[in-house]
């Protein structure tokens, strides 16, 4: 979500904002982005080899409408930006959200062997930056890291969470562990799962919510319901607005074996949850262990459970780490610094000739 959420606060006076999308099923952000000034147009396909033959398309789009830089995120839009910014003569600045070592083979080769076509490489992380650097050492365009953001005025508590509560038959006065994520292996929300069950073994009244969807999703049903927990760990789906979700934990739990900068763990730190998380990627320039959360090794997720448990026993410990969460959000990951960034980066890339 943050496509809308940074377009909220970009300065629409000075630049016009056009979005291309390739896969026709990821559309939750469409009507977001339009509201807010956005025009965004599918070049419909249905995998990578369809999307790769869209560049004459996007090279009629951006010469139509008189682009005059792009900014594209994933690797495979990411190549065709490339391509397509060659060919129109047009600057290209792409974000990598992710290590370069965690990319299938050939998508890592052929974004690697495109990367001198870019003007400007953003990483949204240091931890980001450095994969960069280690697998293109020699690389000559300038690496930037812009963290990502979140909006600390949307992203406000406000609520308990009733509602939610009451839909998915959760008691009023039992602990709530949840997490946001997309359905996919580096995530381990397998892991996460096993992890609920023996929290449970210490808090037999908890609840645990997965709010996300993905291409794992029947295999994790499959896994919630042979341990037991069918009626324990709730899988409401995907959802546009997930601020009731995130008023409704007491406890933001991450057991992932790789991240770039997760905006959903700021978004949860905005809304005062007490976050317990593996270190994997850029979460540990986020979290400051003991202070703004708790972080355990990538290879050691048992801890959660600890962790866990130590919160849900010390109602004023989870305050407190809720309050400096959110502290730690608004003093340096706001949406506002991310923006203000990515706009200097845009007038530096256009020599202040912006729309």
């Amino acid at each position: 979500m943050l496509l809308p959420e940074t377009l909220k606060l970009h300065d629409k006076r000075q630049f016009d904002f056009h979005y291309l999308f390739f896969l026709p099923w990821k559309d939750q952000m469409v009507d977001s982005i339009q509201q807010n000034g956005g025009k965004v147009t599918c070049f419909k396909s249905n995998n990578n080899i369809q999307l790769m033959m869209k560049v004459v398309k996007v090279v009629r789009y951006v010469r139509k409408h008189k682009i005059q830089l792009i900014h594209a995120h994933l690797p495979w839009a990411g190549i065709i930006a490339r391509v397509v910014g060659k060919l129109c003569g047009v600057p290209v600045i792409y974000s990598e959200h992710n290590k370069l070592e965690r990319y299938h083979r050939i998508t890592r080769l052929v974004n690697l062997l495109t990367l001198e076509f870019l003007t400007t490489l953003v990483a949204v992380s240091n931890d980001v930056a450095e994969s960069i650097h280690k697998h293109k050492p020699h690389l000559k365009i300038p690496v930037r890291v812009i963290f990502n953001g979140v909006n600390t005025q949307h992203f406000n508590k406000v609520s308990t969470g009733k509602e939610i509560r009451e839909k998915l038959g959760i008691p009023f006065d039992a602990p709530v562990i949840g997490t946001i994520a997309v359905f996919r292996p580096q995530k381990r929300l397998d892991v996460w799962m096993e992890l609920a069950e023996k929290i449970l073994r210490q808090f037999n009244n908890a609840h645990f919510i997965i709010v996300g969807d993905g291409p794992l999703r029947m295999d994790l049903i499959a896994k919630r319901d042979a341990l037991g927990l069918t009626n324990r760990i709730h899988m409401p789906g995907l959802q546009t607005e997930v601020r009731p979700y995130l008023s409704t934990f007491d406890v933001f739990m991450m057991s992932s074996v790789f991240e770039g900068l997760p905006v959903a763990l700021l978004e949860a730190m905005a809304m005062q949850c007490a976050v317990i998380a593996t270190d994997a990627g850029g979460i540990k320039e986020v979290i400051r262990h003991e202070l703004d959360g708790m972080l355990c090794s990538v290879e050691d997720p048992e801890q959660l459970v600890g962790y866990a448990c130590t919160i849900l026993q010390n109602p004023e410990q989870r305050s407190k780490c809720g309050d400096q969460a959110r502290k730690r959000v608004i003093e340096s990951f706001s949406i506002k610094s991310m923006v203000n960034a990515l706009e200097n980066l845009y007038k530096g890339v256009l020599g202040h000739n912006a729309v």
